[in-house]
């Protein structure tokens, strides 16, 4: 059962939504409100063991870090994700190829405020060239302009919503040397999985997240590994969190904490176990590649089994006293991850992505028309006419 006093302590229950983050400093927005008395404030803002990126004083910092968190050669398919609104305002999120290597999965809130709408002028996509310290959006690398967006029309564009799914479709395929992926369908419960982005990095690691002047700006591929803790509609807990965060549907939002090896700042554990009522979500990380996600690295792929399962979507806290080692909204040990399941929208990604067999067909027909304007053009030059 839940009790008064552990309702009033999370009442301060902080969120980070991974919105796009500029690739210039710009001032922080805030969001804030309330259900049934619970407070919740968000904040528009791959965090490591250790650094996951080097200073570069006094310009703040650059590629680097700690190669244990480099991209393996399966990431040549996770790409950024550079959003024009307009006004000189360039955000950056991350993206994955799906298997029709024209498609690229993402946040909904990359590129919407919510009911199906697209926002941005325009957006690029950056293909990782294979060095992980150059800056990935002026780099080498391949860059395809987005032709088309697909909202989830289910998405509200509230910070918290299992419905924060895009895919935007590229205006030529995909290079070939970038991996497209499939999708992973199964339950996320207890799984461990590889996350990527391009988001924020830190030049400390966990201790201090990206707080300034650790953060470090975006660009760079990275990723590590973690393990979905729960859904916030997870029967364990009763209904608990419906309706907490605010209106839109969280049954299938799923989580995963920071872990630092300390029971301290198992704050799955913590808050999974208060609310369920027995040991719940309980789990000391997976060492030295545990990481947590951060702005930047919204719309990202988490992957099991090399396949794509989730989608970055959002940073969560509960505060010190329920493991947020260094407390408020840092991505730092201890705080929580969120992420959007693919299994949920596998008919929904389907209805919008033509399967690989489809574009072939779509090819050859495009060459049988060329094929006949060719031969009518020969027949109207030789004076052919057909019966």
């Amino acid at each position: 059962m839940i009790t008064k006093a552990f309702a009033a302590t999370i009442a301060g229950a902080a969120v980070l939504a991974l919105t796009p983050m500029p690739l210039a400093a710009k001032s922080v927005g805030m969001k804030s409100g309330s259900y049934n008395g619970l407070s919740w404030q968000a904040q528009s803002m791959i965090i490591g063991q250790t650094p996951t990126s080097d200073i570069l004083p006094p310009t703040n910092s650059i590629g680097g870090g700690d190669s244990l968190y480099f991209p393996s050669a399966n990431k040549s398919g996770t790409v950024a994700l550079i959003m024009d609104y307009g006004g000189g305002n360039l955000f950056i999120c991350s993206g994955s190829l799906l298997n029709d290597r024209r498609s690229i999965a993402t946040a909904g809130h990359c590129v919407s405020d919510g009911a199906g709408t697209a926002n941005p002028l325009t957006t690029t996509a950056y293909f990782y060239d294979g060095d992980p310290n150059v800056r990935t959006p002026f780099g080498p690398g391949v860059a395809i302009d987005v032709s088309r967006y697909y909202v989830n029309p289910l998405y509200t564009g509230e910070v918290i919503d299992q419905n924060d799914i895009a895919v935007l479709r590229l205006s030529s395929l995909a290079p070939v040397t970038a991996q497209s992926y499939g999708l992973y369908l199964g339950g996320l419960t207890g799984v461990d999985f590889n996350v990527a982005g391009y988001g924020t990095r830190s030049t400390v690691g966990g201790a201090e997240g990206n707080t300034p002047p650790a953060g470090a700006r975006t660009g760079w591929l990275r990723e590590g590994d973690n393990m979905y803790d729960y859904a916030w509609g997870d029967a364990a807990f009763g209904g608990f969190f419906n309706g907490f965060f605010g209106s839109a549907d969280v049954t299938y939002s799923y989580v995963s904490d920071f872990d630092n090896g300390l029971a301290a700042q198992d704050q799955a554990c913590n808050i999974g176990s208060a609310v369920a009522g027995f040991s719940f979500g309980c789990d000391l990380g997976r060492g030295a590649r545990e990481v947590g996600i951060a702005g930047g690295d919204s719309g990202g792929p988490g992957f099991v089994n090399g396949k794509l399962a989730s989608i970055n979507s959002y940073g969560l806290t509960f505060g010190p006293a329920w493991g947020d080692y260094g407390g408020g909204l840092n991505s730092g040990w201890g705080e929580f991850s969120g992420y959007v399941p693919v299994y949920i929208h596998e008919d929904w990604i389907k209805g919008v992505v033509p399967e690989p067999a489809s574009w072939a067909m779509m090819i050859s027909g495009f060459g049988m028309v060329g094929g006949a304007q060719r031969l009518a053009a020969r027949r109207r030059r030789s004076g052919f006419v057909p019966a």
